[in-house]
């Protein structure tokens, strides 16, 4: 299936890949388009990949749009590590594809709330194509990269934003997630707001800040 896109601006220079949680779909976040408040000068391709239907062990093996299947929830996830790969391999693909059409890959911006954020960590990290940066919202790391496996440069742009409140990825893997990307060498911008597990207008707006600097900087 072809992912949904939108672009602001007739002859976009830059792409932002939103991936999104687990049982959600891509088209759930194209209202958040315009609460990002980019500068009217920015010329974006809003790409919203849908996630495999699935079945999902810890929903009682429920069929839903899923990146990977989730084995147990405690003490930490369990997860599918090949359906993982195969996820992280097919938005790497569609990233390719951005490339591809002209779209310089520093000006390619991964964003992910939940399950999409760490996929999003994982193919920004791990992936052949050097993005310009991930943004990563109420989410965790999958697994443990090691720094051999870590292709990206240091000086990626991170951004990770979590609800202290949220009930459903725990403040601590958001946390804990950070200081394995300190442990990398990467610098992160952690961001923690009152909500739960959600997307509040606070974090878009946060969200829209830096998707700006990023894509506006010399």
């Amino acid at each position: 299936m072809q992912p949904i896109t939108r672009d602001v601006g007739e002859n976009p220079d830059a792409a932002i890949v939103w991936l999104h949680g687990l049982g959600d779909e891509g088209a759930s976040f194209i209202s958040t388009i315009p609460h990002l408040k980019l500068p009217a000068t920015l010329q974006v391709r809003f790409v919203f990949p849908d996630a495999p239907i699935r079945a999902v062990t810890i929903n009682n093996g429920m069929q839903m749009r899923s990146w990977y299947d989730i084995k147990s929830m405690l003490p930490q996830r369990e997860i599918d590590g090949e359906e993982l790969t195969q996820s992280v391999e097919s938005i790497q693909a569609l990233v390719s594809e951005l490339v591809a059409s002209g779209i310089d890959a520093q000006r390619i911006m991964l964003v992910g709330f939940s399950q999409g954020g760490a996929v999003c960590y994982e193919l920004g990290l791990k992936g052949v194509v050097q993005v310009g940066g991930i943004a990563a919202m109420s989410t965790y790391m999958p697994r443990t990269i090691e720094s051999e496996q870590c292709k990206a440069d240091r000086s990626l742009s991170i951004l990770s934003i979590h609800g202290d409140r949220d009930d459903v990825v725990s403040l601590e893997l958001g946390e804990n997630a950070v200081q394995q990307l300190q442990q990398l060498g990467f610098t992160t911008d952690w961001h923690t707001f009152p909500m739960a597990h959600e997307i509040s207008l606070a974090s878009l707006t946060l969200l829209g800040e830096w998707l700006t600097n990023n894509l506006t900087s010399d």
